[in-house]
């Protein structure tokens, strides 16, 4: 039984779905970085100083209650909130994770295409054999 999970994990199709599945969740992190820490901010402060990670909506107060200056001071009060500045955060990171899969997709449906077009050229053999079909009907 170790033998044969052994062979299975050691396939390259199982061990190349392993690498994208590593290298997929550090580019998720590093684009929600992206957006949180560098994207985010500056659009906030063209709209006026805005927060998105802060926007939140009080459902429910918690052991004190609101106003909340920050979404932490409202879960620490332990109110109940709907966090729709996080979920913009998160619906703009998908987006561009999106993106870059599209792109990536498109650029190997190309590529692909381009190697199924390009006409391969006929081994050595047949065209040497061409050559002598042509110079004996040129008799």
């Amino acid at each position: 039984m170790f033998k044969e999970f052994k062979e299975f994990a050691m396939r390259g199709n199982v061990v190349d779905m392993a690498v994208g599945i590593v290298i997929g969740a550090a580019f998720g992190t590093i684009v929600k970085s992206f957006v949180a820490d560098v994207l985010m901010p500056p659009i906030g402060l063209l709209l006026g100083n805005v927060d998105f990670s802060n926007l939140f909506a009080v459902i429910k107060d918690g052991a004190t209650a609101a106003p909340y200056a920050t979404l932490e001071a409202a879960r620490e009060a332990g109110a109940v909130t709907l966090n729709y500045g996080a979920f913009f955060n998160t619906v703009v990171s998908f987006v561009i994770i999106a993106l870059a899969v599209f792109l990536v997709i498109k650029a190997l449906n190309k590529m692909q295409t381009q190697e199924q077009e390009a006409p391969a050229e006929p081994p050595k053999q047949e065209q040497l054999l061409a050559e002598i079909r042509d110079i004996l009907q040129q008799r």
